[in-house]
């Protein structure tokens, strides 16, 4: 183990040692010399094979060497000592090893290092989290491992609609309506802050407009005590849909894909984000009565706007949204939003 471990730090001090050796050559020299010296150890160990040089031994005489003149009682201890020091640092490197890759793998299945948190991950895909729970390490794991066919297969939008549905292309000045467009799939929680720059960039992004027919699915992210992550998102998405389920009515036609722009573009009287407001001051009842407003300079009448309100608490609107959670849950599992599945493949976190 002397030999492994003394090889690990000699890959960890290399980057210093090359650094210096622009100054001090000599010591570049003897540091490769010493390096592959204990290659040779090392490759021979990981093929369970004793080493054939002293290399072993030169560690701990370089190690030992002036505890032996001094106090030759104290070698044994110390020598036990290096041994018992190598094989945690074999162990620690070989678990973080295992825990790199672990990492990796689910930065590229999942779109997060972490799978329990995916929000702790700073390399992660920048989105809103959905799953916020305690694995254990062994269901991580499987986590990643299950996700693994999920990325390497061909996605179809269309599979995933949940009709009736609306797309977002009729917000660009550019899009000339065609339904042989192939699908795109918005999954969006309406507090979230990545999708809302996220839809921006995709309607100043004409190009992906013009290619696609770019479907958008509210998907409420829920706490562990099933409240909204975000406090009026819930009720937002309530009118959204009581609203796309009543567009067989002249007078409602177009207003779901209104009521989202607004949320996500548009900006109250003093200049405020209303999505901002939505998330940090509104509370339920002043959100509502915001959103009865929008309706009302939409031209819609009080028996209209009466007629939307009952209905976001409707069997139907409620089904719906059931669907959509199924669909988004057990079949897209997103470890965050916004998800997009467009051009064969799912998407993670904020369109560029």
């Amino acid at each position: 183990m002397v030999c492994i471990a003394a090889f690990i730090i000699l890959i960890v001090v290399g980057v210093f040692v090359a650094f210096i050796s622009i100054f001090k050559r000599d010591l570049g020299k003897k540091y490769l010399k010493v390096l592959k010296k204990s290659w040779h150890c090392f490759t021979r160990h990981l093929t369970f094979r004793k080493c054939d040089t002293s290399f072993q031994d030169d560690v701990k005489t370089a190690l030992l060497k002036k505890v032996v003149l001094k106090k030759p009682e104290a070698v044994k201890p110390l020598s036990i000592t290096i041994e018992v020091a190598s094989i945690l640092i074999v162990i620690v490197t070989a678990w973080s090893l295992i825990e790199g890759v672990k990492a990796g793998l689910a930065l590229w299945t999942l779109g997060t290092c972490n799978v329990s948190h995916p929000a702790s991950c700073a390399l992660g895909t920048e989105s809103c989290s959905i799953d916020e729970e305690n694995l254990n390490w062994l269901s991580e794991w499987g986590e990643i491992f299950a996700a693994i066919p999920d990325r390497l297969k061909n996605w179809d939008a269309k599979e995933y609609l949940v009709t009736p549905i609306e797309t977002i292309n009729e917000l660009s000045k550019d899009y000339q309506k065609s339904t042989e467009l192939p699908a795109a799939l918005d999954i969006m929680d309406p507090g979230c802050t990545v999708c809302l720059s996220s839809f921006r960039n995709q309607l100043k992004n004409t190009d992906f407009i013009n290619k696609h027919n770019v479907y958008i699915m509210l998907y409420v992210i829920k706490n562990d005590d099933n409240t909204p992550k975000f406090k009026n998102s819930e009720i937002f998405t309530n009118y959204y849909y009581a609203l796309l389920l009543s567009e067989k009515d002249e007078n409602y036609r177009g207003l779901s894909l209104k009521l989202i722009n607004e949320l996500y573009t548009g900006q109250s009287k003093d200049n405020q984000n209303w999505q901002y407001l939505f998330d940090n001051v509104y509370d339920n009842e002043t959100a509502e009565k915001t959103i009865k407003e929008w309706l009302k300079d939409w031209k819609l009448s009080d028996a209209d706007i009466k007629t939307i309100s009952e209905k976001t608490k409707s069997e139907e609107v409620k089904a719906h949204i059931e669907k959509v959670r199924k669909m988004v849950e057990d079949n897209i599992k997103p470890k965050g939003i916004p998800t997009m599945i467009y051009d064969g493949k799912k998407h993670l976190g904020l369109y560029k």
